[in-house]
């Protein structure tokens, strides 16, 4: 069974979609309306951008989202998912894909997420961490120990989770995680807590957007960030993906479930190929490629 992944933040890259804009006719004018929702030149800022301008989060979330799901999209009849995820942003695209949202929603959707996040980010002072090569449990214990927010934000694979939350906490956590025998914490260059508290006013202000946006039942089941369980309900759908921003991604439960439940090969749809490899320390026996 196939199941398509759709990367998430970071996976950006100066001149991704340009190549896939030659395509087609559908696919050009699909870019053209992706600049239209924006308000400004994304499609300039792919293909011709440096990696500063890119790592902008209004236009690094657009970006990604636009080139996932434009994949997905000229891929025409070969793309037949049996089930889809997208990592934080994007499960966004794997919705889309899918069928739950149009292209145009769930553009304007990723937009107000965006610019949502960058607002809290502005408001508190906060950043993420990978912890490498220690035990989940030890990771959430110390999280839960320090006086200030610092969560356990992505279980991206076994050995593999960042912790969220303000810088004060992100520093202490680090420092617990260290004397506990730790020995790799890498502070990242992002600009908040992305997956936390920190991200409370974000989820407000997002949770009335997509209350308002329609939702279809997709075509095959969404495995979703907050439970890692497939879903086909849109009422169910629209409820997840509003505390997604404040809960963890539990990628590597995902990943599981997916193979318990057939799936056999991951396609990413996406810029780069992030995904795959991570799907290949939780599953090593799976096939994974890039959708072509």
């Amino acid at each position: 069974m196939k199941a398509y992944v759709f990367p998430g933040q970071g996976a950006q890259f100066p001149g991704m979609g340009k190549d896939l804009f030659g395509n087609s006719s559908t696919i050009a004018a699909l870019f053209h309306k992706a600049n239209e929702i924006v308000g400004y030149n994304l499609t300039e800022i792919m293909f011709q951008g440096t990696p500063e301008e890119l790592k902008q989060t209004k236009v690094t979330q657009p970006a990604i989202f636009t080139h996932s799901v434009l994949l997905a999209i000229a891929n025409g009849n070969n793309f037949t998912p049996d089930m889809v995820a997208g990592h934080s942003l994007g499960e966004f695209s794997a919705l889309t894909a899918a069928g739950a949202l149009s292209f145009e929603d769930g553009l304007s959707l990723v937009l107000k997420r965006a610019l949502a996040m960058q607002k809290a980010c502005e408001a508190a002072a906060s950043t993420m961490a990978a912890v490498l090569n220690a035990d989940d449990a030890l990771i959430a214990e110390i999280c839960q120990s320090v006086d200030d927010i610092v969560v356990p934000a992505n279980f991206n694979s076994p050995g593999q989770v960042v912790i969220s939350g303000t810088i004060r906490g992100i520093d202490l956590a680090i420092e617990k995680l260290t004397a506990a025998g730790v020995r790799k914490v890498i502070k990242l260059p992002v600009g908040g807590a992305f997956h936390s508290p920190v991200m409370e006013p974000a989820r407000e202000e997002l949770a009335a957007a997509i209350e308002n946006t329609k939702f279809a039942a997709p075509r095959c089941p969404v495995y979703q960030n907050v439970d890692a369980k497939p879903h086909t309900n849109p009422v169910e759908i629209k409820q997840n993906l509003i505390l997604q921003l404040t809960s963890p991604v539990l990628w590597t439960q995902t990943v599981k479930n997916m193979v318990a439940d057939g799936a056999d090969m991951f396609i990413e749809s996406g810029p780069g190929t992030v995904l795959q490899g991570l799907v290949k320390k939780i599953a090593p026996e799976v096939n994974t490629m890039s959708i072509a």
